[in-house]
């Protein structure tokens, strides 16, 4: 029990009291920050060079347009409903042909230059499902955290932010913003948010990283998934960790979903990552998943109808091949 209360203690200290202090990220904590007296710095030693801020000439040459277009364009967005599969509805926003253009210039000449944290798997080149399960393979318990209305709690403001900290002056960073978010948020069907939803909280994973060592537990994101691994089962270690999941979450601007989308799950019950079962050994596709597709193939090889096509039925089979040949290769932290 003192060792537990020992690792909380120094948990609150460093992730409650002074989370801006703790963690060096190319932004700014979400939380202001403090006042320091006329004079604090005075002994400090001299700044070091800052590169000089790169501009909206610079930015405009990069994607191929002139100063002139960038400035004068208005992203537009047809906005649609899709139905989450465990309930409720999902709003999606598809840019125009001229926005979807800008932004995959974006994506390809500004943002994928940039890596995100190391403990963030979704979107990132490389990296897929297969390397998020695996990080969590062969744990004792394992807890999945979704984080609620991933996308629109990403703010506008933490995008600009961003921009700034990564070396654009003020008047790139309004017309990346500008052309990146729409409502105040990352519009979630723009080509530019999943990356952007990486580089912008990378400060999260940080956190979320030095929150999971204190712990001595494995952790890793997926967009808006995020999952801890442990190699003991403690019940009480396991609900301080959550709590103190939900405390970091809401410092950065996020909530987490506490009943549906919240599970704990240890050795005797099916540990799943993102569809991939992940009990004693490597990522696997479960059994019952394999049956399903081996009665598709049976009833679409007599001619009857079934709930694949063979198009799908081959996606599935291409998929399964890719999760047994990566299957034990992912980094584990």
């Amino acid at each position: 029990m003192a060792i537990i209360e020992l690792i909380l203690f120094l948990v609150r200290r460093l992730l409650g009291r002074h989370p801006s202090n703790v963690f060096d990220f190319a932004g700014k904590s979400r939380r202001p920050p403090p006042k320091v007296p006329v004079g604090a710095h005075a002994k400090l030693a001299p700044p070091k060079f800052t590169p000089p801020k790169r501009t909206l000439d610079t930015l405009a040459k990069r994607l191929g347009y002139s100063t002139d277009a960038l400035r004068a364009m208005r992203p537009a967005y047809t906005e649609f409903h899709k139905q989450k599969r465990g309930g409720g509805v999902r709003v999606l926003f598809a840019p125009d042909a001229n926005t979807k253009g800008v932004q995959r210039r974006i994506l390809a000449l500004v943002l994928n230059a940039s890596r995100s944290h190391p403990a963030a798997y979704g979107y990132e080149r490389g990296r897929g499902t297969v390397d998020h399960a695996n990080v969590h393979a062969g744990q004792a318990v394992v807890i999945g955290i979704d984080i609620r209305d991933f996308f629109p709690s990403t703010d506008a403001a933490w995008v600009r932010e961003y921009f700034i900290a990564v070396g654009w002056d003020a008047k790139a960073a309004d017309v990346l913003t500008k052309l990146t978010t729409h409502d105040g948020s990352l519009p979630q069907g723009a080509p530019t948010s999943p990356k952007l939803s990486n580089l912008v909280n990378h400060l999260l994973d940080a956190r979320l990283q030095a929150l999971a060592k204190a712990f001595g537990a494995r952790y890793s994101r997926y967009a808006d998934d995020i999952t801890f691994s442990l190699a003991h089962d403690d019940q009480r270690l396991v609900k301080n960790l959550v709590n103190l999941t939900s405390s970091v979450l809401f410092d950065c601007g996020y909530q987490m979903h506490m009943k549906k989308k919240l599970f704990v799950r240890r050795k005797h019950q099916r540990q799943q990552i993102c569809g991939l079962v992940v009990n004693n050994g490597p990522p696997r596709v479960s059994r019952e998943t394999k049956r399903m597709l081996r009665a598709v193939e049976h009833r679409l090889a007599k001619g009857k109808k079934a709930t694949l096509t063979r198009e799908q039925v081959a996606g599935w089979r291409g998929y399964i091949a890719m999760v047994e040949g990566r299957a034990g290769g992912g980094e584990r932290k």
